[in-house]
Formats: structure tokens, C-alpha cells, sequence
């Protein structure tokens, strides 16, 4: 399993707690541990705990976004530009999202009530509309399209999609007659993971 396994300081543990906000300025890299090898470590210890051994970071992340038990869930779990952060409170991992689309967005979209997000938290978000078909197209600023696809959100009122780095662009959503507009961008390392201004209308 290509992970990189990492103690994370108590700036780590705060980050991992909930939806977080956007970051006030570029976030210095937490102090970091190399642990040790994922087959004898707590980090694996961790991970067979809640049923994701064997994963890839890609794929940790879809199974929680699509998680059906009600949040929070009984761990915590952050979406960054380039990495998934993954912790139980004492055992913290920081594993690298690699591949041609490395950058995981989640959308919520709403119509009456939304919540502050910034890094998505795969443990805590909750959006409004619920198990509810959308549908998706994600165009980058040269006007290729990224996403165009009928799809569900989930019980987290979520529907994720993976993206490649470096663009910006537009996301619009499409419901039951109503629709709505934001604006994405995976340039940057504090580039927001977590799309919750989306209103339809």
C-alpha cells in the first residue's frame, strides 16, 4: 500500500476535529515523525480497527464520503489538496492522494441551509439535501469538461468527485428544476476540498 505514515502534532489533532474553515494564511507543515513500517504499526493497527486495511488513500476517502451511518462518524478523517489526514485521537497518519486526478472535491449543494467548510471532514460534514439525484458538469477555465454526470448525494448530503491539480473552473448542480453556480480551484496546497456555497435556486 503506498502510504506515508506520519504522527501529527496537536496542530494536526485540532485540524482533524471538524469542517474546518479556511485557512487565515499558508499552514506550516506539521512537526512529523516517520512511523513505522504500516505492517507493525499503530497506524495499521488503526486502520484495520475501522475496516480500512489495505486501502489507498483514494479509496479511504470514497468509502467514508459514502459511509451510510449517521455523522459523526468514530473517527476523523480531513480532505487537503494532496493528502488525507486519518486519526482516532492518539494515532495520526498523513496519507498522499497521487494519481492523474489527485484533488477530491465534495460538494453539497443546499437550498435553505448550509455550514462553513473549508478541508471536507469525511467524519463530521453533514450537507441538507440528502440521498438526492443531481446532476453534475465540472468545467476548467479553458472550457474542457471535467464532470458530466447524473448522480445521487449521499447520506452526508455529499457527492464527491476527484479532479485533476492545478485548475480552476466552475461547478454547477442541477435539481428538481433548480440549479446553482461556484467556483472551484486545485491550484494551491490550501485550496478549499470542500464546496458548500453551492445554492440552488
Amino acid at each position: 500500500m503506498r502510504t506515508s505514515l506520519a504522527a501529527l502534532a496537536a496542530a494536526g489533532l485540532i485540524a482533524l476535529a471538524g469542517c474546518t474553515a479556511a485557512p487565515q494564511a499558508s499552514p506550516t507543515p506539521p512537526s512529523t515523525a516517520t512511523a513505522p513500517d504500516p505492517a507493525s504499526s499503530a497506524g495499521a493497527a488503526m486502520l484495520t480497527q475501522f475496516g480500512l486495511q489495505g486501502l489507498t488513500a483514494q479509496q479511504i476517502v470514497e468509502k467514508l464520503d459514502h459511509d451510510t451511518a449517521a455523522r459523526p462518524l468514530p473517527l476523523r478523517a480531513s480532505v487537503r489538496p494532496d493528502h488525507l489526514l486519518i486519526g482516532d485521537g492518539t494515532t495520526e497518519m498523513i496519507m498522499p492522494l497521487t494519481g492523474e486526478r489527485p484533488f477530491y472535491l465534495s460538494i453539497a449543494p443546499y437550498e435553505n441551509k448550509t455550514h462553513d467548510c473549508h478541508y471536507h471532514s469525511l467524519a463530521t460534514c453533514q450537507g441538507e439535501l440528502v440521498t438526492t439525484p443531481v446532476h453534475v458538469e465540472i468545467t476548467d477555465a479553458s472550457g474542457a469538461v471535467l464532470v458530466d454526470e447524473d448522480t445521487t448525494t449521499s447520506t452526508n448530503g455529499f457527492v464527491g468527485f476527484w479532479l485533476p491539480s492545478g485548475a480552476t473552473g466552475t461547478v454547477t448542480v442541477t435539481a428538481d428544476g433548480k440549479s446553482g453556480t461556484a467556483v472551484f480551484s486545485s491550484v494551491a496546497a490550501t485550496d478549499a476540498t470542500c464546496l458548500t456555497t453551492l445554492r440552488l435556486r
